[in-house]
């Protein structure tokens, strides 16, 4: 699932792994897996998962040589299955084009031939698009971000802005500024220095630090207006631009004149989603499609390994502190206050050392689960009356890229698919991940968010099951602050009016930790999800009829509502 703040996961992270100086000591797999079977068994989806989320595959980062390798597997079991490819150019794989955006090493900044460098002095966002040159560009104080004595855009208008915010134990981080709003606000500025680079841990500084990973669609989007140069500065920066310490001037002070350049630069990152059909047999219906997907991407590897036994010990502290909170947030001096004794770990076994997020349950899980669904759709004696198009799509991690190039270049005619039914994070739900959490716990999101009948007949499948499932609709709630609904690949099937519903088993102590490894996966539980899910498709693609959408349709192109 798409991460909604890392920051914090990425915090606990690096304080247990300062130490750690070795790469994982797992050994790429030496034998291929062991043939599964058309029946979907626990068995078959260890099999798969094993192999799916083991340490060779590095993550599956989109973009990355590991998520080409981590596709071509899937690629070769759905032909083993005999599915029709439905990719680019009568093969199963669609050509995803994502693109890497740097730093320009010549970048930097100067006022009075005062060097600031890159990373040290300020910190750069790259907007994913053009930016403005900036050189010559007179600094103004905009002043404190959300008084009404800010400049107005026109006043900020070609002049290089510094602006000040807040902190304090009751205000949000100033890594939370919302950076697309001043970029619309302050739109025809020259450059924007927000004054918040003291309040980051140097984690987020080299997150930022890492190229951004971006789709570069090509399809026109009517606006190519350059953005204003977007950074972050501190105290010692900010008074560099001013000529004056920032709590002695006012909104309006004129500042120095800025000089440099600050420009990304793009190379190609090829990803690609994996589509193959199962006809129909229905010849009135066939060319008709039930969507089965899930995303085949994670977030690649790290440089600094961490002791995975520690970081899961200090993780389990921190989910049950989550669990038992009214609020399920837990506060800084809480985490501060848990204590790993690694000593005592290690004297159990030697330390593991670990640096890649293998992603077993994210999205591993949904990943083989549709392998399985797939695979036993092939082998079936009956098959159902309309398609099955199985989408294992790219860059969900990354901004839900893979489902978006789909949707928007669909390799079947985007209004004969009738449902979607999406698959990420199927392998979990226990009691120590989710409250209510066991055997039988299982969010649904979306199931009735533009056809009342599709979430019927989801209940309906579930009645009849011999060992039902208890749904969770909580996150399915309007307003529901995780917003779910919008950070997985369903919703991109959904802002075009296709029905869908998203099944998760949720979160928990591994969600994008390098500790997400295929031990920890409920194979029986995944077994019955993939079943459920088989069933569900089953039943819509013998409808006699498409599934009726009777709630409004979002804007395609607009912001994800939830």
């Amino acid at each position: 699932m798409q991460a909604a703040g890392r920051f914090v996961v990425l915090g606990a992270f690096v304080a247990l792994t300062a130490q750690a100086r070795a790469q994982s000591g797992a050994l790429p797999l030496k034998h291929a897996p062991a043939r599964t079977r058309a029946a979907i068994t626990p068995a078959d989806l260890m099999t798969r998962l094993y192999l799916y989320s083991d340490d060779s595959m590095m993550g599956r980062m989109a973009g990355s040589e590991y998520n080409l390798k981590a596709t071509a597997y899937i690629a070769a079991e759905v032909k083993r299955f005999g599915l029709r490819p439905a990719g680019d150019s009568g093969g199963y794989f669609q050509n995803v084009p994502l693109v890497k955006r740097q730093l320009e090493a010549s970048a930097g900044l100067s006022v009075d031939g005062a060097a600031m460098r890159p990373w040290d002095d300020f910190v750069p966002r790259d907007p994913g698009r053009a930016t403005r040159a900036f050189d010559g560009a007179p600094a103004a104080y905009a002043g404190v971000l959300g008084d009404s004595t800010m400049l107005t855009p026109d006043q900020a208008a070609g002049k290089f802005i510094v602006i000040a915010v807040r902190t304090g134990p009751n205000l949000p981080p100033a890594a939370q500024v919302n950076r697309g709003a001043l970029l619309a606000r302050y739109r025809t500025a020259a450059g924007i220095a927000v004054v918040a680079l003291e309040t980051f841990p140097p984690q987020a500084i080299n997150f930022f630090r890492q190229p951004q990973t971006i789709l570069r669609d090509g399809t026109p989007t009517g606006d190519t207006t350059s953005l204003p140069v977007y950074v972050y500065v501190n105290a010692a920066g900010a008074r560099l631009l001013l000529g004056a310490p920032l709590d002695s001037v006012r909104a309006g002070a004129a500042g120095k004149t800025v000089h440099g350049s600050v420009a990304f630069v793009e190379t190609p990152a090829p990803a690609r989603n994996v589509v193959a059909i199962l006809p129909g047999s229905d010849p009135k219906v066939k060319g008709e499609y039930v969507a089965i997907g899930a995303h085949n991407d994670h977030i690649g590897f790290d440089q600094t390994p961490a002791d995975h036994d520690s970081l899961r010990v200090f993780n389990d502290a921190v989910r049950r502190l989550e669990l038992a909170a009214p609020n399920h947030r837990v506060t800084p001096d809480q985490v501060q206050q848990i204590h790993v004794n690694v000593d005592s770990l290690h004297r159990a076994h030697a330390a593991r050392r670990d640096s890649i997020y293998n992603g077993a349950d994210d999205d591993g899980s949904g990943t083989t689960a549709v392998l399985e669904i797939a695979e036993a759709f092939a082998g079936a004696r009956v098959k159902p009356k309309r398609s099955i198009i199985f989408v294992w799509h790219t860059g969900e991690e990354l901004g839900l890229f893979g489902s978006q190039y789909f949707t928007d270049h669909p390799t079947v005619t985007r209004d004969s698919i009738v449902a979607q039914l999406n698959m990420d994070m199927v392998g979990r739900g226990r009691a120590d991940d989710e409250n209510g959490g066991g055997p039988g716990y299982l969010q649904l999101i979306g199931t009735r968010r533009l056809s009342t009948e599709l979430g019927d007949l989801i209940e309906t499948v579930n009645k009849a099951r011999k060992q039902p499932f208890t749904f969770d609709y909580q996150f399915d709630a309007t307003g529901h602050p995780e917003q779910y609904y919008c950070r997985s690949d369903h919703y991109m099937y959904a802002r075009y009016g296709i029905p869908i519903a998203f099944f998760t088993t949720g979160n928990h102590r591994d969600y994008h930790q390098v500790t997400d490894e295929p031990e920890y996966i409920d194979y029986d539980k995944l077994a019955h999800v993939s079943q459920f899910v088989y069933d569900i498709a089953t039943t819509v693609a013998n409808l006699d009829h498409r599934v009726v959408v009777d709630k409004p349709k979002p804007d395609p192109h607009g912001n994800c509502v939830q």
